[in-house]
């Protein structure tokens, strides 16, 4: 198995999960390829026996490795999506952190996860993402998101004003701080934080979120993944925030921004025992009782 490795910070407390996770991989008979960024914050503080290959974009990787690994959190898969766009290379996410909806794997178990991924013991979920299309060239040619867009004021003064359509037919005036379109996978993260619905993987839905709207009987709605959404922000400001994932951009009122699902998906590993239900079960303590 050749594998790669993607991450964005190491910490003190990463280091011997990261030196077993290492040395396994050393000790199977394929490569192991290092983001370069990553290896120079590695470098002197775990040990390799055989010196990896580096990379820095998709192309290095294309054809080299049967999964791309992710180290850090669900942040960190969402900016390794891009690296895999083209050559539909499986993600296996490994949380260094707190929640982890995507990055399912803890610390703990990446022995034995790679353990039964090396025995073929897995599967793989197809992740819808969102395209935006724009007469600017937004997001720096790579304007996709797999948790939501989002749209917010640039102003905390100020109200937005966003007329929304669906397929061409007028769905509403939004007065509200900003507005969120996620995908499934981004519905238990800002969207579930404005109070919009959890949607489970390969719904084939959107959600369209407001962000603290000015008329209270305004609630989220679910719409089919096929959908073309319109946009178009007003406002008493002259500019306002669009995001990406983690990526932001300012963007003058009155431009129109479309929004469909993308033309490819993000492959994610998961294994045996590890479905969704399990998942936001064990993440939001559901069915737990505090005063036992």
């Amino acid at each position: 198995m050749n594998l790669a490795l993607f991450g964005r910070t190491v910490t003190d407390p990463m280091l011997p999960y990261l030196q077993g996770f290492v040395q396994r991989l050393e000790e199977t008979s394929g490569s192991i390829l290092i983001y370069k960024p990553f290896f120079d914050r590695l470098n002197g503080r775990i040990n390799f026996t055989k010196q990896p290959n580096l990379f820095m974009q998709e192309a290095d990787l294309n054809g080299k490795v049967d999964f791309l690994c992710t180290i850090g959190g669900d942040g960190t898969i969402l900016d390794a999506v891009a690296l895999t766009v083209n050559s539909g290379i499986p993600i296996i996410g490994v949380n260094m952190g707190r929640l982890g909806f995507l990055s399912s794997i803890s610390k703990d178990e990446i022995i034995p996860a790679m353990e039964d991924i090396l025995a073929n013991n897995y599967s793989l979920e197809e992740r819808t993402l969102l395209h935006l299309h724009g007469k600017e060239d937004l997001f720096g040619g790579f304007p996709y998101a797999m948790n939501e867009l989002t749209i917010h004021k640039s102003d905390m003064q100020t109200m937005l004003m966003i007329q929304v359509s669906i397929n061409d037919e007028f769905l509403n005036s939004y007065w509200a701080d900003g507005l969120i379109v996620s995908t499934p996978t981004g519905s238990t993260a800002y969207s579930l934080s404005c109070a919009g619905p959890i949607i489970a993987p390969g719904s084939e839905n959107l959600v369209i979120t407001p962000i603290a709207s000015h008329n209270l009987t305004v609630r989220p709605i679910v719409i089919r993944d096929d959908s073309t959404i319109r946009i178009v922000v007003e406002g008493y400001g002259d500019e306002f925030f669009v995001a990406m994932d983690s990526r932001k951009e300012k963007v003058k009122s009155g431009m129109e921004l479309i929004v469909t699902k993308a033309g490819f998906s993000v492959k994610l590993v998961r294994l045996p025992g590890r479905h969704f239900f399990k998942t936001i079960r064990e993440k939001l303590n559901w069915g737990l009782d505090a005063r036992n």
